[in-house]
């Protein structure tokens, strides 16, 4: 994972101190890429430790077509909760309740998750029911490996987060998360091997992006085994990529440490179909990294 590190490390000596909508700060650099060859082990960092029971949860999630917290509250995977809490905080219902309180009350209360745990139109909505002209939900997660399979020369293999329509309810805070941050990716078949690049608009480098590494690295094996390909490469652009200043110390620490070997990731082969897969069919094997670093999450 030096390729992580080593942008890191350019975001920490070149980035340009930028103001951002958290309030909060950044060092900020524009149009940079990094590549992982996907043969080489599965790109989960070893630097820290990462939460990779949350990135399989929150992917399942995604491909259920799914944009209420409840499913991951109810697995105690809490890394999409502060944003629907935030829309309660601002409500005339908010009585002074906690982050935890309000988690309790989604796991409690299908009611009170169908009112309050909602984000939006946000990733599931995207990928599995984006809404097409006449109304009818298209299933772009689907569509996408069917012309892998029938047509893998295509240059039109894309999945697009960046529905204008729902960008604009997003931006007008009708809803609790923000515009989508993974605005597009693309496959690309090439002798047998399945790549992924991703376009990023938004990232936070220290804690986004190492999810977002292994989840579109997870993807990209998933739906390799249902077209029956190998892996490639896994290619993640960025637009405005960034660290925020408050993470600056968790960052130092981070780039002292010494990566260590890359992981390997192990599918249960009877699974025939991405929208199949549970939770027990994914597995990490070999993963010995260094201590998790906390840092706050911007909201």
């Amino acid at each position: 994972m030096k390729q992580y590190l080593n942008l890191l490390s350019k975001i920490m000596n070149e980035g340009v101190r930028k103001d951002d909508r958290t309030g909060t700060g950044t060092l900020s650099l524009f149009g940079e890429q990094i590549r992982f060859n996907l043969q080489e082990g599965f790109p989960l960092l070893t630097t820290k430790k990462v939460y990779m029971r949350g990135i399989t949860h929150e992917l399942l999630w995604f491909l259920k077509g799914d944009t209420n917290i409840k499913y991951l509250v109810d697995r105690n995977v809490r890394i999409w909760n502060e944003w629907p809490y935030e829309g309660y905080k601002a409500s005339d219902e908010y009585q002074g309740e906690s982050l935890d309180e309000f988690v309790e009350k989604i796991k409690e209360s299908s009611d009170f998750a169908d009112k309050w745990g909602d984000l939006g139109p946000v990733y599931g909505k995207q990928w599995i029911r984006w809404t097409g002209k006449n109304g009818e939900e298209i299933n772009q997660i689907k569509n996408v490996i069917e012309e892998i399979k029938t047509n893998p020369t295509s240059r039109r293999l894309l999945v697009s987060g960046w529905n204008v329509a729902d960008i604009q309810e997003l931006i007008s805070g009708k809803t609790s998360a923000p515009p989508l941050c993974h605005t597009v990716f693309q496959f690309y078949v090439l002798n047998n091997k399945l790549s992924c690049q991703l376009y990023q608009r938004s990232a936070d480098y220290f804690l986004g992006v190492p999810f977002n590494i292994a989840s579109y690295s997870l993807l990209t094996h998933m739906i390799a085994q249902e077209c029956g390909l190998e892996v490639g490469d896994f290619v993640h652009t960025f637009g405005d990529v960034h660290l925020y200043l408050n993470h600056l110390d968790q960052a130092i620490t981070q780039l002292e440490r010494e990566p260590r070997s890359l992981p390997q990731l192990k599918l249960n082969p009877e699974i025939k179909s991405v929208f199949d897969f549970t939770f027990d069919d994914i597995e990490v094997v070999n993963y010995d990294p260094h201590p998790a670093i906390k840092a706050p999450i911007a909201v």
